[in-house]
């Protein structure tokens, strides 16, 4: 390999290198080979700037020899990525007595003394590094340039330095050092930066934006940044340099504006120039463009180009509008779009332009934003909600009884929890934005007050809102920016499911849910939580009954009061899906999740019964379990209570007659939920195709069902092969599964996961992050045992995982066939997967 050379000229030829000289460099050639008047301009390579930071010298004569005596010049940082940052620049490089003596003769006193005040105070504390406060501030006259001047003396006990040479020694020597710092390490290392990332260096002359004609500076670009759609925007500044425009007020408009002069009528041709270069770099470098300019005695330079700040609505919106001028694919679009920034775009976000009174920070558990009044109970929320008023629900944290609550609130706040949370799972599910594990917050539900860390007290009825993206609780109504569901949203998605190789599907629990899964173009229903259908009032009553029922006849009794209501749900939800497929999960939950946990409760449950409340209370209290996760749940329910899944079947498959005599061919997937061994998936098959067979003969009609487990405990895992001989398909449940795995409380690990992941004991936490160590290795196990039982096994996961890039690729290389997620993530991961398959492509093209 070649060795480089201490530094390049950027010429169109020229060996440029992003990896060797950064992005700087490589866009400045770019702009030069589009020519585009970029002023000379020379590029040092990260191997020089690491030499330097090691105490090697560097030709600096030969670096000003290029630019010829008495120019000016800045140096520009270049790292390979824009994003990780870098140090300082460092404008009118070369300045000391002789010169600035010459520029007040060409431009003036005034301007000169400008020139040099600055550079003084730059290399002052940039280089010097002496104490900025004894530099900045200070106005641009003759007597802050003597002041600053003899300060540095004083500090530095010589002179303020003359010799260019000297000064750009210096420059580079404390820029690469910089660079090596610990703590510039440790930054950018933080915005993924690789541990032995370079700097190159950009050295190039000065276009001064200082002149008796039209001289200044600006930026502009032509999108609008928090939106994407196409406007030009920036601010240009008489008689300055760099980005002064967008730091000092009296800097003017660009387009013509009636609220105050702007560049397009100061001089019509020069900003006809910058729109021309605006379109060209568009098209040339594939990209919104933000061009930093000067303007000398009318003469125009192009200093540099970046890709536009840009919002992740704006980013949609460009990489769209990029593909449809043909200047990118449609597959270029779909990469250029982060699969996680798309639910900035599902809900109502706080724009990002406007004021944040932030009084509490917790963790980001359900994406958007919500304004509302505080309200400390589901009650209060419901009532809110027959109000008409908007409100958030404050609680400690949420439990089953809270799902009521939690439907009638715009958004939810609570003092624990973690990313796995009953708030945050359910809160996702709904597209309710949502935050948890406030543990800042100082909550009295009994006084109707939250006290913040601050010490602000808020109480019931005061209007807060809360960043579910970022996790930012804020005083007041916020200003919000609407969801971006647009046709560039719809046409991107439309694109990724073109290059995507494995199913999308959306757990829904409601027809609600169902809707919002149709909208986003799921595949269909991976999971159905029935038990969700049952905490509506007038089901809880029946299902209370139920559960006090003395006989299996008796619960038979109550559990025909809900059959019909059942058996509506389902039709709805087959009617939504128009034929896609819908799993149903059956009952899961113990039995003690339906009944009051309060005295005032289970007093109300005892009128409703007509029972003593001293039988109620005891009956209560013996269903109560030490471990109810794995206590009578799930498999178990329907194994001893097996009136409840007989119910279910039948309004399963009464519903699958119902919505077929209309036409539409619907095959049911029925899923037994923690299965844990063969026995249990006999037992539970045995009375559902009995079931079948009853509606068969009574409704006269022929239809199919596939019945599938739940795979959430480590054994139904290691005896997939097994368990497969009764089941069409195996869904994994990642959240029970990693729960079992670990022996790990989701709702109770947030304690201590953030100790745990800040040491290392955990990558992540595996409730967040799918653990393909261990976790991962009881799916391959799970997956491969299953299908050597069964060729066609159908594999899937059905937990909050499945929203998950990381996740999707698990399962793509696993070969499952599809992925479940929330409603509200669906779109994710249909990017997600896109971006996997065509990376993949990608791979093999280089190979």
């Amino acid at each position: 390999m070649d060795v480089l050379p201490d530094f390049a000229e950027v010429t169109p030829s020229a060996r440029i290198q992003t990896t060797a000289h950064g992005w700087r460099a490589k866009c400045l050639q770019r702009l030069v080979r589009l020519d585009l008047p970029v002023p000379e301009t020379v590029a040092l390579p990260a191997a020089t700037i690491r030499a330097i930071a090691a105490g090697h010298p560097v030709d600096v004569e030969a670096i000003l020899a290029h630019f010829g005596p008495d120019t000016l010049i800045s140096v520009r940082p270049s790292p390979v990525n824009p994003d990780w940052g870098g140090p300082a620049t460092i404008l009118n490089v070369g300045m000391n007595a002789a010169r600035h003596a010459m520029l007040a003769e060409r431009h003036g006193q005034a301007a000169a003394d400008a020139l040099y005040l600055r550079f003084v105070q730059a290399y002052a504390t940039h280089v010097a590094r002496l104490d900025p406060d004894m530099f900045e501030n200070r106005a641009a006259t003759a007597e802050a340039l003597r002041d600053a001047l003899r300060v540095y003396e004083m500090e530095m006990d010589e002179e303020f330095p003359q010799e260019p040479a000297r000064q750009l020694a210096e420059v580079l020597r404390s820029m690469a050092r910089a660079w090596e710092g610990t703590t510039a390490r440790l930054l950018r290392q933080a915005k993924g930066a690789p541990e032995d990332a370079g700097l190159g260096l950009v050295v190039q002359e000065m276009a001064q934006g200082i002149g008796k004609g039209v001289s200044g500076s600006g930026v502009i670009q032509f999108v609008d940044p928090v939106t994407g759609l196409p406007q030009v925007t920036g601010r240009y500044l008489g008689q300055s340099q760099g980005r002064d425009a967008l730091k000092r007020t009296e800097a003017i408009y660009l387009t013509r504006d009636p609220r105050g002069p702007s560049l397009e009528e100061l001089a019509p041709g020069l900003f006809a120039d910058l729109v021309r270069f605006g379109a060209a770099c568009r098209v040339k470098l594939r990209e919104e463009m933000q061009i930093e300019f000067t303007i000398e005695d009318g003469h125009l330079s192009v200093l540099d180009a970046v890709k536009v700040p840009r919002s992740a609505r704006a980013g949609l919106k460009v990489a769209v509008a990029l593909a449809e001028d043909g200047v990118i694919s449609e597959a270029d679009a779909v990469l250029r779009v982060e699969p996680r920034a798309l639910s900035e775009l599902l809900h109502p976000q706080v724009d990002p332009r406007g004021a944040r009174d932030v009084f509490v920070k917790g963790i980001a558990a359900s994406p958007g934003a919500a304004t509302g009044r505080i309200v400390f109970s589901s009650q209060a929320a419901q009532a809110s909600a027959a109000r008409g008023e908007p409100c958030i629900l404050v609680r400690r944290e949420t439990a089953p009884e809270d799902i009521r609550g939690m439907h009638s609130a715009v958004g939810v706040l609570t003092e624990r929890g973690g990313m796995t949370s009953h708030a945050a799972v359910i809160g996702r599910g709904l597209g309710l934005p949502c935050i948890v594990g406030a543990s800042d917050l100082k909550l009295d539900s009994k006084e109707k007050k939250l006290v913040a860390p601050d010490g602000r007290v808020f109480g019931e009825g005061d209007i807060i809102t809360v960043d579910g993206t970022t996790g930012e609780a804020l005083a007041g109504a916020a200003e919000m920016l609407a969801p971006a569901l647009d046709d560039s949203f719809r046409k991107l998605l439309g694109w990724a499911d073109q290059y995507r190789d494995i199913g999308i599907r959306a757990n829904a629990d409601t027809p609600q849910d169902a809707a919002t899964a149709r909208q986003f173009e799921a595949q269909g229903i991976g999971l159905c939580r029935t038990e969700h259908m049952f905490f509506e009032e007038d089901r809880l009553i029946v299902m209370r009954e139920m559960i006090f029922a003395d006989t299996a006849k008796d619960r038979a009794a109550a559990l025909a009061r809900l059959l019909p209501m059942q058996r509506d749900d389902f039709v709805q939800l087959f009617d939504i899906m128009q034929g896609l497929p819908v799993c149903i999960r059956l009952f899961d939950p113990p039995l003690h999740e339906f009944l009051p946990q309060s005295r005032e409760g289970l007093r109300e449950l005892a009128e409703a019964l007509d029972r003593p409340l001293s039988e109620v209370t005891r009956r209560a209290e013996a269903m109560a379990e030490f471990n109810p996760m794995l206590g009578m749940r799930g498999v178990r329910l329907g194994v001893v209570l097996p009136e409840i899944y007989d119910m279910q079947a039948q309004a399963i498959f009464e519903a699958t007659v119902e919505v077929g005599r209309r036409g539409a061919a619907v095959v049911p997937e029925i899923m037994i939920p923690l299965v844990s061994a063969r026995r249990e998936v006999e037992l539970v098959k045995t009375r559902i195709d009995a079931v079948a067979a009853k509606v068969r003969t009574k409704a006269g009609a022929e239809f199919a069902y596939k019945l599938g487990v739940m795979v959430e405990t480590p054994r139904a895992a290691l005896r997939a092969g097994e368990i497969a001989q009764h089941a069409a398909f195996l869904s994994f449940g990642t959240n029970d599964l990693t729960q079992m795995t670990y022996g790990l409380s989701r709702d109770d690990a947030g304690r201590f996961m953030n100790t745990y992941v800040q040491q290392g004991v955990f990558p992540e936490d595996p409730f967040h992050i799918l653990d393909v160590d261990g976790v991962g290795e009881l799916l391959h196990i799970g997956a491969e045992r299953g299908r050597r039982t069964r060729g066609d096994l159908v594999l899937s996961i059905c937990g909050e995982h499945g929203g998950n890039p990381e996740s999707i690729a698990f399962c793509r290389k696993a070969g499952f066939d599809y992925v479940s997620c929330s409603p509200y993530r669906v779109p994710l991961a249909r990017l997600a997967a896109a971006h996997l398959a065509l990376k993949e492509r990608e791979d093999e093209s280089g190979k």
